[in-house]
């Protein structure tokens, strides 16, 4: 829709926006199909962080832009330096290495929108909650928890919200389930939260309903916050050898010395 183009234009990152229109020129000007099961961990990486592309087009862009670096880097090189090899060389390795972390970088802004969202998903929770306390209507409370979140995650609720009125799911439960699949393997806390909003739906009593709710908020606070734990706990290994390489062993130096 009209309003989605223009929300994710005004908060879609830049760098985004400009790999987005390199992989459309790329596909339009020579399509290079990569094998199935690339194209759908890139398909997957695309519809997270909210591309406008195809694999097809990433996939393209990942091998034509190193070519066209390494053909015009070899062209300048013979012109300027008469035929020496380093220069030339130089352009050829390099243009060989940009072809794997171009081809991974739907992956990478992939995870970043993760790590991003995932910052944001206890307030979601807290909101979505706070909003059905009062009304019981889930898809009033994602478009009310949207519209007081920033992006990322604002974004994707509003195409949860925006999948319906385009009729591509027919529920918000059919349209938020198939958005929470995409965090199964990254976040079953938010994942478990949301089932339980949901399930509140069905209560019949209202002092049930407000507990499920409780219970839903209560449940992504208690697992962050064993995420947390175990973060630290495996820090202190980690801290525990920087200490000794840059505090101990620096001043055990001196004392010898």
């Amino acid at each position: 829709t009209r309003e989605y183009s223009d929300f994710k234009n005004e908060y879609l990152p830049k760098h985004m926006s400009w790999y987005e229109q390199a992989c459309n020129q790329s596909e339009k000007l020579f399509r290079i199909v990569p094998d199935p099961k690339k194209a759908a961990l890139l398909q997957e990486s695309i519809d997270v962080c909210h591309i406008t592309a195809t694999p097809t087009g990433a996939y393209s862009f990942s091998l034509l832009f190193p070519l066209a670096y390494i053909l015009f880097g070899v062209a300048v090189s013979f012109v300027l330096t008469s035929g020496g090899i380093f220069f030339p060389a130089f352009f050829l390795i390099t243009g060989a290495i940009l072809i794997m972390p171009l081809g991974n970088a739907p992956h990478f802004m992939a995870n970043s929108w993760r790590m991003k969202a995932s910052n944001q998903m206890v307030l979601s929770v807290f909101y979505i909650v706070t909003y059905m306390r009062h009304t019981s209507n889930l898809e009033l409370a994602i478009d009310f928890a949207a519209e007081h979140l920033s992006p990322p995650l604002s974004l994707d609720f509003k195409r949860v919200i925006w999948n319906i009125e385009t009729e591509k799911y027919s529920t918000v439960k059919e349209s938020l389930d198939v958005y929470l699949d995409s965090w199964r393997k990254w976040n079953m806390e938010f994942i478990e939260s949301m089932h339980l909003i949901e399930g509140s739906l069905f209560e019949g009593n209202e002092a049930a309903r407000v507990t499920m709710l409780d219970k839903a908020l209560d449940v992504i606070l208690q697992e962050t916050y064993e995420k947390m734990l175990h973060y630290a706990h495996n820090l202190k290994s980690p801290m525990t050898m920087l200490h000794m390489l840059g505090i101990i062993l620096p001043i055990l130096g001196l004392v010898i010395l």
